[in-house]
């Protein structure tokens, strides 16, 4: 068995092996989110500016470049606005999570409670016999929202892979040094977007058999260089020349808005990582301050990028906003580079679900077969986000279906409800029960209709004049 591992721990014990797993899958994410870090800094914790940078990665990946096309299906008034609502509501909640657990861990006399503990100690506690008996199972909720998140975000990087590595290679032949922008013209991909996932599938399985976080650190560094440089020439590109945006919509239709929250919530990924990174610190009662400095980086980062990407494109904004740059060498490196940094993001996401589902696996057979059954399973997980974007390869409507489902959940439902489970029984004013119940309910009524909204999408037949294939816009 390959014993480097993300968690730390022997999963050796048999079937508890899988709450064991579920109890450490929140400071899972958040060793993902910081596996660069020197092991004498991690020793002595980390600086303020390790951590906001830590903070930032963790919220900057793949949905940042679909903002533009949310901006389309939101408006270009209220795409901003409803942007910068949703950032406000999530740090808030964030912030909630954060207290939550430093009661809790006070309250327990332990020095750190994760995601998962949390809602589980905090439903120790409540009034209701039947979920004081059954408090374990909100672990195991928050474990298997952060999975299927998890491996959603790995379908999503499927997608963007392949949809950028079938522009680039089929586009090859008329790539020149004249840096245009691209006219709309109704082209036959040479070859199905499958081909390219299917192309990528072994690549992604031989690299999330890497488990030494000495290499996996490696791959980190060169993430962050790609994807900043990346950034840097996407915006340099979209600030030029924008068009008069008098003729877009300030309000789009309520149906592609769902489409909107869903992308929105999407790009807010980095809710579970909050209490680990806090726990790093050298010190944590400076987190706040990291906290809120960090996320309005994110959300000024985000709202920027959105509406100048719209205000750029206008009608023609793909679901990735690297889809819409010119056919030339310059900006096709940005797609390599982009992709480069995506694939090397994939093993550091894959992780998470990997940690707390093989430990139970290998927990049920003999020794012999531990690495056998560890490479195996590996394997079926990265098969199984390909099946799922191969089955799916809308790259814009698989955003906005996890965001709505899984993102949602956890960083605008569950939080409110861990407050209030909390600090019930400590006399919470009114206006505060009125603030989490509204904030959960906003949540739920997004999960709702975005998760009805996406699947509706997905089951209409694709119009080729939206669709992001490299096929239509070249």
């Amino acid at each position: 068995m390959l014993k480097t591992s993300l968690l730390g721990k022997d999963f050796s014990s048999g079937p508890s092996s899988l709450d064991n797993g579920s109890k450490s899958l929140s400071e899972s994410r958040g060793r993902v989110a910081s596996e660069n870090i020197h092991p004498a800094e991690e020793a002595n914790g980390l600086s303020i500016m390790q951590t906001l940078i830590h903070l930032l990665k963790c919220n900057i990946g793949t949905g940042l470049l679909g903002l533009p096309l949310a901006m389309k299906n939101a408006g270009l008034l209220v795409g901003p606005i409803s942007l910068l609502a949703i950032g406000i509501l999530t740090v808030h909640c964030m912030v909630i999570l954060l207290n939550c657990a430093h009661h809790l861990s006070q309250r327990l006399q332990k020095t750190f409670v994760n995601y998962g503990e949390a809602m589980m100690y905090s439903l120790e506690t409540c009034p209701n016999a039947w979920l004081r008996t059954h408090s374990v199972w909100g672990r195991y909720t928050v474990s298997f929202l952060l999975i299927t998140t998890q491996l959603g975000f790995c379908s999503v990087y499927f997608m963007f892979m392949a949809d950028n590595l079938q522009q680039m290679v089929e586009e090859a032949h008329m790539t020149s040094n004249n840096c245009q922008p691209r006219k709309i013209l109704v082209l036959t991909p040479i070859l199905d977007i499958r081909f390219y996932m299917l192309t990528i599938l072994p690549f992604l399985v031989l690299l999330v058999f890497i488990q030494n976080l000495r290499m996996l650190s490696i791959f980190s560094t060169l993430a962050n260089v790609t994807t900043l440089g990346s950034m840097a020439l996407i915006f340099e590109y979209i600030i030029q020349e924008i068009p008069d945006p008098s003729s877009l919509p300030l309000m789009a239709s309520w149906k592609t808005f769902l489409l909107f929250f869903g992308t929105a919530i999407f790009t807010f990924e980095g809710v579970g990582t909050v209490l680990p990174l806090k726990n790093q610190m050298k010190h944590p009662q400076q987190f706040s301050f990291v906290l809120y400095l960090g996320m309005s980086v994110v959300i000024i980062l985000y709202i920027c990028l959105g509406t100048l990407g719209y205000m750029k494109f206008g009608s023609n904004t793909q679901a990735s906003i690297t889809l819409n740059l010119p056919n030339c060498w310059l900006y096709q490196s940005v797609k390599l580079m982009y992709s480069i940094g995506i694939f090397f993001t994939y093993a550091l996401q894959f992780q998470v679900p990997a940690e707390i589902i093989i430990p139970f696996v290998i927990s049920q057979v003999s020794e012999s077969w531990t690495l056998f059954i560890d490479l195996s399973v590996r394997t079926a997980l990265v098969c199984l986000t390909c099946v799922s974007a191969i089955l799916i390869p809308r790259l814009d409507l698989v955003i906005s279906f996890v965001g709505s489902v899984s993102s949602s959940a956890l960083a605008l439902i569950i939080p409110p409800l861990l407050e209030l489970i909390t600090f019930y029984a400590e006399d919470m004013s009114c206006v505060t029960i009125a603030k989490d119940i509204i904030i959960s309910i906003l949540g739920l009524l997004g999960c709702v209709f975005g998760t009805y909204q996406a699947l509706y999408e997905l089951i209409q037949p694709i119009n080729h004049s939206i669709t992001n294939s490299t096929g239509v816009y070249a």
